[in-house]
């Protein structure tokens, strides 16, 4: 089997597709246009975020068997299209799912104990304690919205909070020990941490309006480690204004180009974004929560294990 490496990823990937006799081709710079010339001749592509791979280019890899991206979401792939084909899709959500779990506790023990602000004010060499007086997570009900391998993950590292964990999902019967899963408006009616935890799909793209976030009955705060156009940050920093919404913790933004690799699209920062740098009340990453070194290996050995179990 020839495989074409589309992105940089863990060594391990290609050392482990070597000893099953794959043929492991890297290209990480040649144009789209470019590739569609020799795509033809691959068996398989291993991908991250580089590019979509569309209609057309999959025309063009006419013996391709699979695609294998790095990362937990397919939505960079016509993935309808492609099964069409006949061809495997394959990700790794189990790959980082630890690692996105403990991002997202992180930023909200961050928001909660306002330690960006602290430690920005101590290093400026302001002692102000009552300024910095935060808040206790426990008592707190915190609502997850998509409750797969990420929003399970999540509620798993919340087990050690006395905390009331709710999830929604439109799959039914996926709650567990670790979180009742219940309506979306009975969501809305008791929670006051919410973490989205979605693909990007037509049903989740700008769902975070403002219409959808005055339908909560409490002033709530909101984490966001899944995709970046599921919120309106427009409709954020209203209510971040309005205090409808307490604080914000977003490892992704609306702003971010479809690689994910870049932020702007365009070269001038939005009005609205420029809101969210100055805002005490809302951390920012940049679309690392599950970038962490021991991921980067797991990733590739999640990869790995699905092309064996599929193609050997």
């Amino acid at each position: 089997m020839k495989i074409l490496h589309l992105d940089s990823n863990h060594p391990l990937l290609i050392q482990q597709l070597n000893a099953l006799g794959c043929i492991n081709d890297t290209d990480y710079t040649s144009s789209k246009l470019n590739l569609l010339n020799r795509i033809q001749d691959y068996d398989g592509i291993v991908i991250r975020s580089r590019f979509s791979i569309d209609e057309t280019f999959i025309d063009a890899a006419t013996n391709l068997k699979f695609i294998a991206r790095v990362g937990a979401g397919v939505e960079n792939i016509n993935s309808n299209y492609a099964q069409k084909q006949g061809i495997h899709l394959i990700a790794a959500p189990e790959g980082n799912r630890n690692a996105v779990a403990e991002h997202t506790l992180g930023m909200l023990l961050c928001l909660f104990n306002k330690l960006n602000m602290a430690n920005s004010n101590v290093k400026a060499g302001k002692w102000l304690r009552e300024a910095h007086r935060g808040f206790e997570l426990d008592g707190h009900t915190v609502g997850l919205i998509g409750y797969g391998h990420m929003g399970k993950a999540f509620a798993k590292k919340l087990r050690g909070f006395d905390v009331e964990v709710l999830c929604y999902d439109i799959k039914k019967d996926l709650g567990d020990a670790n979180a009742k899963q219940v309506s979306l408006p009975e969501l809305k009616k008791e929670t006051t941490v919410l973490s989205l935890h979605t693909p990007q799909t037509p049903l989740t793209l700008n769902m975070v309006n403002a219409a959808f976030i005055n339908e909560f009955k409490h002033p709530f705060w909101l984490l966001n480690t899944a995709r970046g156009k599921s919120i309106v940050t427009k409709d954020l920093v209203a209510a971040l204004q309005s205090k409808k919404i307490l604080g914000a913790g977003l490892d992704v933004l609306e702003y971010e180009k479809s690689s994910f690799e870049n932020l702007f699209s365009t070269s001038q920062p939005p009005e609205a974004f420029q809101y969210l740098i100055h805002a005490e009340n809302v951390l920012l990453s940049p679309h690392v929560a599950g970038w962490t070194m021991e991921s980067k290996e797991r990733l590739a050995k999640v990869i790995v294990s699905k092309i064996e179990a599929i193609f050997y």
